[in-house]
C-alpha cells in the first residue's frame, strides 16, 4: 500500500509541466450543501471558487494550461477569458469519465506534460504549494493529494505516458492508493487540500486565505458573518 512521499526531482533535475483538468458542474447544480448558508448567492459562490481555483493554477509556473470541462455556458465564459481551454462534458457519463475526456485534450495540446486532474472547489489555493505538490507528484507515474478530511481527493496526477485512471467520487482516497498512486502530502500545503462543500469549509478555506471572489460573495453571507 503507498504511503504519503514527499518525493522531489532530483537536484537540477528539469521540472515536468502539466496540463490541469478541472470539472465545473453547471451552476444550477452546484454547491447544493451550500444551499442554506449561500441562498440566493449559491450559484454566484460556486463560480466564484471554480474561478479562484482556475486563476490560482495559472498562475503555477508548473501548469502549462487548464482545460475545463463544462456545459455551462457561464463559468465556461469567465473561466475562458481567465486563460482556461474550454471542452463540453461529451461523454456526459459522470465526473471521471469527463476527467479522461479533458485529459485527453490537454494530451494533444501539450503531449509532453504530465496530465492531472483538479478540484474545482479549491478557493484558497496558492501557486506556489501547488508547484511544489506538483513536483512531488512527478517523482511517480500515477500520485494523488487526499482532501483536508482524508476521504476525499483533491488532484490526481499522471506523468506522460502513463494512462490516465482518475478514480473521483466516495472514498477517493482509498480507492487511489488501491489502485497504487500515490499519496502526497506535504507540509504548508493545506490549500491544496481544503477543498469546499460546507459553510465550515468555507470558514476554513477564508481563514486560509480564499481568492478575492470567493471573499467578496462570502461577504454578502450573513450565516458566515
Amino acid at each position: 500500500m503507498s504511503t504519503p512521499a514527499p518525493s522531489m526531482p532530483a537536484p537540477g533535475a528539469p521540472s515536468l509541466r502539466w496540463s490541469l483538468v478541472v470539472p465545473v458542474k453547471v451552476l444550477a447544480k452546484a454547491k447544493t450543501r451550500m444551499s442554506e448558508a449561500a441562498g440566493p448567492h449559491r450559484e454566484a459562490l460556486a463560480l466564484a471558487v471554480a474561478a479562484d481555483t482556475v486563476a490560482a493554477a495559472l498562475r503555477c509556473d508548473r501548469v502549462r494550461g487548464v482545460i475545463v470541462v463544462t456545459d455551462d455556458p457561464l463559468p465556461a465564459a469567465e473561466l475562458a477569458a481567465l486563460g482556461a481551454t474550454i471542452v463540453p462534458d461529451v461523454p456526459d457519463a459522470g465526473l471521471n469519465p469527463a476527467l479522461v475526456h479533458g485529459a485527453g485534450r490537454g494530451r494533444e495540446l501539450a503531449p509532453d506534460a504530465g496530465v492531472g486532474a483538479l478540484s474545482a472547489d479549491l478557493p484558497a489555493l496558492r501557486p506556489g504549494d501547488l508547484g511544489r505538490v506538483l513536483d512531488a507528484a512527478g517523482a511517480a507515474p500515477e500520485a494523488f493529494v487526499p482532501d483536508a478530511a482524508g476521504v476525499g481527493t483533491t488532484l490526481y496526477t499522471a506523468r506522460p505516458g502513463v494512462p490516465f485512471s482518475p478514480a473521483f467520487g466516495g472514498d477517493s482516497r482509498a480507492a487511489h492508493r488501491a489502485r497504487g498512486a500515490r499519496e502526497i502530502v506535504l507540509p504548508g500545503t493545506d490549500s491544496v487540500r481544503r477543498d469546499v462543500d460546507t459553510p465550515g469549509d468555507l470558514r476554513a478555506a477564508l481563514a486560509l486565505g480564499a481568492g478575492p471572489r470567493t471573499a467578496e460573495v462570502a461577504s454578502r453571507l450573513p450565516s458566515l458573518a
